[in-house]
């Protein structure tokens, strides 16, 4: 009875089977099979494709919409086809008659019908499935985070630069300072300030590291097109760097940017060498070019609308990142160790990088002795510190290395002779330049002067010299570019004895250091501790001997000297108790230089006629100084440089000692003091004594009443540049004759203002007046157009300082920097008009209670005024025309006693 309903039930079956239909249930099984076989196939595309998008991901790319679309299909298809053949299988088992005759024929109708679909489903997919590419680079964020640690004291200085960056007349800003300091962090932290708030103001912001480059434009350029995202195919097909350029900027041009340039070293021209357009100092144009140097010049050649110094941390700030660095453990492990750290600290003098290495060095350092150690290896070879060398030292050398020739680097390392924290003359140090050669074969002083102030300027624009002291006659060098100098000079810390700065006397006596004598190239001393010199020096090598501030120095032993064969410049100024000279100085014939300034010595000996290579005797400020023996100065045949300011001798010596300069023919520089009229009349009448004058101070010159100087006097005056006057009782004028159409007038200068355009004193740089009570005026400072400082003090019949003949806006201190004006309880006026000042830095104003009003005739924000200084009841009772004058320039006055 079952197997009639069996064929009963086939019946339909049998007609569907051979219908048109019935091919799904009849390939079923083969279906099935080909449908897994494809699956297969699928899955293993799917495993390539994904394993590409996800190696591309790791890379840093995207993948594209497409092939992200694909994968998702392709995981939903699995699991699809996965079911299906998993009831296809359960159908196939379930039918009868050897698995060709289903139990239930719709069912098998309807799995058989899903099968053959997804055969062609699979079929297309595995056919999309074939990529060239998976993932595309991504779009460059507009700011990318740079890593940097918390910054310690840059806060002032950050806050200043993100006010700039807002100030729409600031297109580009220059960071200058020396190595080390943090122009490099200041720069970072600014870079990652724009990831917040100040992004939206930018379509891009771009970083490029300049030095690691060496200044090549085309990496410059290829650093701005990865950041850019420039087509490859476009940026490839350009072949020149001048191409690339007008490809950069096609782009920037319709873009906001900000350009950050980290670590320039010489102009680089962005628009004609790189692409980038320069931003202009107006509102129009809101794209910002940042760049940090060492080197102030670069910050001109770039045309830095704003510049700003990036200086070394103020000691709570370099305590704190030290503390940072070496950690509080270290710190609090022993009760020594903080107060060590502290000296540590103070020798680094607040640079950031020196604290950062030293800290590092020192971290985990729980040993007292050990940090005993550092501290005196910072005082005498701090190379031998870890880290020192090659993270500082080597750092710092860059600097060195990037100077434009051979003689810069000398005098630069020269600086290193001079002490810790010393403020170095220029016009000093420039002499010992002179005297040891560096300078060349000086066959014109002032050329070689001239020379010598460039190589300031560019060592101070280099930031390894830094500026100080009010008047700028001084410059300084920081205590780590100092150590770094004396490394370099000794060949990186291989020799140590080349080179030796000794803060003692002591130290001439430690058997091993005078061991290393004989070795020792350059040898200075500085102050003392009460021991005496040794009575030789065995020095065979030695070329450069200074000593200065011996201060219990009397006198020099008759051996000191006599094994120091090759001596060039010996400067012995500012031991102010030494009184005498050993004779057997006269034989160091090789000598070039000899200072004896600040000294008490009584006589020179005669032996000194022996040097006969002496270029440059300085003998100033010698109070005691009462015997030159006779044509001792003229015997010198090579002398090119003499001074005897401030050095006061007896009137016979005085006059003799002209003679014998005027007789002197390789002379050329000649600085002197006169006291009687005699001798200010012999300077009058020798052409050969005006052309050489640099310097004349007159003091206590009782019988001069005028100066008179006629305009030939003043054209043959091309090097004089400082005048002092002091202690002339009878003084009162110094007056100008001119000449004018074949005729010679006195000028009162409300007639001839046209004297103005002769051009006199056009070296005249300083003046000091002192103690000249019947001076009335200085009106013919009118004739000193380059006049840099005024120092006028106690002058009590003077009632103004230009008192006549000069008409409002005439070119009067034009280059004026420095004006003190001391007890002159007359002065009602400086000059009668105001003045533009376009130079003023410092004035200070003591006791000059009538002085009631300042000529000022400028906007001191816009100019180069620094301070104003005085007593504050002077400041309250000045009278201005306008009370918001007044406010403008309150901000610069500072309350200082004399």
């Amino acid at each position: 009875m079952e197997f009639l309903s069996a064929i009963v039930g086939l019946v339909p079956c049998l007609y569907d089977y051979t219908s048109k239909h019935s091919v799904y249930i009849r390939d079923l099984k083969k279906n099935l099979q080909a449908l897994s076989k494809d699956m297969n196939a699928l899955n293993s595309l799917y495993e390539d494709v994904k394993e590409r998008v996800e190696g591309a991901e790791q890379r840093q790319m995207r993948r594209r919409k497409e092939v992200g679309e694909w994968i998702h299909e392709a995981q939903d298809m699995v699991k699809e086809v996965e079911e299906i053949l998993q009831r296809g299988d359960q159908e196939i088992q379930k039918r009868c008659l050897q698995g060709c005759c289903p139990r239930n024929c719709r069912s098998s109708y309807k799995i058989g019908k899903e099968v053959t679909e997804k055969l062609v489903a699979v079929s297309d997919l595995i056919g999309k499935g074939h990529f060239d590419v998976v993932a595309e680079m991504l779009p460059r964020p507009l700011v990318d985070e740079l890593p940097m640690e918390e910054t310690v004291g840059s806060e002032l200085l950050y806050d200043r630069a993100c006010r700039l960056l807002e100030d729409p007349q600031v297109g580009i800003m220059g960071l200058c300072g020396m190595g080390g300091v943090g122009k490099t962090t200041l720069l970072k932290k600014i870079n990652n300030n724009f990831l917040t708030t100040s992004s939206r103001d930018f379509d891009v912001v771009i970083w490029v590291v300049v030095s690691k480059l060496f200044h090549d434009e085309e990496k410059i350029q290829q650093a701005i097109w990865n950041k850019l995202g420039i087509p490859r195919d476009t940026w490839e097909i350009r072949n020149t760097k001048e191409e690339k350029a007008a490809e950069i900027l096609r782009v920037l041009k319709t873009k906001r940017f900000a350009l950050l340039l980290d670590d320039i070293w010489e102009r680089l021209d962005l628009l004609v060498d790189v692409g980038v357009p320069v931003p202009r100092p107006d509102a129009q144009n809101k794209s910002k070019i940042i760049f940090t140097t060492r080197s102030q010049d670069v910050c001109h050649q770039m045309k830095a609308h704003k510049s700003i110094e990036v200086t070394c941390l103020p000691s709570e700030a370099a305590w704190t990142l030290f503390r940072k660095e070496v950690g509080e453990e270290t710190l609090n492990s022993h009760p020594h160790i903080p107060r060590l750290a502290k000296v540590v600290v103070e020798e680094c003098k607040g640079l950031p990088l020196a604290l950062v290495t030293l800290g590092r060095a020192m971290a985990g350092e729980k040993d007292p002795s050990n940090w005993d150690k550092v501290t005196q290896d910072l005082s005498k070879f701090p190379a031998k510190i870890s880290g020192m060398e090659d993270r500082l030292f080597h750092r710092l050398k860059v600097s060195y290395d990037r100077l434009s020739d051979n003689v810069i680097k000398s005098c630069f390392i020269y600086c290193s002779l001079y002490p810790e924290d010393w403020e170095i003359g220029c016009e000093g140090v420039i002499n010992l330049w002179i005297g040891e050669g560096f300078l060349g074969e000086v066959h014109d002083i002032h050329e070689a002067r001239n020379h010598g102030h460039k190589i300031i300027q560019k060592l101070k624009h280099a930031c390894l010299l830094e500026s100080c002291g009010s008047r700028e006659r001084r410059v300084a060098m920081h205590d780590v570019i100092r150590d770094m100098a004396l490394w370099l000079y000794n060949e990186y810390g291989k020799e140590k004895k080349k080179n030796l700065v000794y803060n003692d006397v002591s130290r001439l006596k430690e058997a091993q250091e005078i061991a290393e004598l004989k070795e020792t190239e350059k040898l200075s001393l500085w102050g003392d501790n009460g021991e005496e010199f040794p009575e030789t020096l065995l020095c065979p090598n030695l070329k450069t001997l200074i000593v200065n501030g011996c201060h219990k120095l009397k006198k020099f032993s008759s051996e000191f000297f006599q094994f120091m064969p090759l001596i060039k410049v010996l400067d012995l100024s500012g031991n102010n108790n030494l009184t005498e000279l050993p004779i057997e100085i006269g034989k160091l014939v090789a000598l070039r230089y000899l200072n004896l300034s600040y000294t008490k010595i009584r006589e020179l000996p005669i032996e000194l006629t022996n040097l006969k290579n002496l270029m440059t005797l300085l003998l100033n400020g010698m109070e005691c100084l009462e015997i030159i023996p006779q044509e001792l100065v003229s015997s010198l045949i090579s002398l090119k440089m003499f001074s005897i300011c401030r050095t006061k001798v007896s009137s016979g010596v005085e006059e003799r000692l002209l003679r014998e300069l005027e007789s002197m023919n390789g002379i050329s520089d000649i600085g002197i003091t006169v006291c009687t009229t005699l001798s200010l009349n012999k300077v009058k009448s020798s052409h050969k004594l005006q052309r050489c004058l640099s310097d004349l101070q007159m003091d206590n010159c009782a019988d001069v009443i005028s100066l008179e100087l006629s305009s030939t006097i003043l054209k043959r005056l091309e090097h004089f540049r400082e005048l002092v006057i002091i202690n002339c009782n009878e003084f009162k004028d110094i007056k100008i004759e001119v000449e004018q159409e074949g005729t010679q007038k006195n000028v009162t200068l409300s007639s001839h203002i046209f004297a103005r355009d002769q051009n006199h004193f056009l070296a005249l740089r300083n003046v000091f007046i002192h103690d000249c009570p019947k001076l009335l005026n200085l009106t013919w400072l009118f004739f000193a157009p380059y006049l840099e400082l005024l120092y006028v003090v106690n002058c009590e019949s003077m009632e103004h300082v230009i008192c006549y003949g000069v008409e409002e806006n005439v070119d009067v201190f034009s280059r004026l920097k420095y004006l003190s004006l001391r007890r002159l309880p007359r002065l009602k006026s400086i000059c009668q008009h105001s003045l533009l000042f376009p130079s003023l830095e410092i004035i200070g104003v003591y006791d000059c209670k009538r002085l009631r009003s300042l000529p000022f005739n400028f906007n001191p924000s816009s100019s180069n005024l620094k301070k104003i200084k005085g007593e504050g009841s002077w400041w309250n009772q000045l009278e201005w025309n306008d009370e918001t004058i007044k406010h403008t320039f309150a901000p610069y006055f500072r309350v200082s006693k004399v």
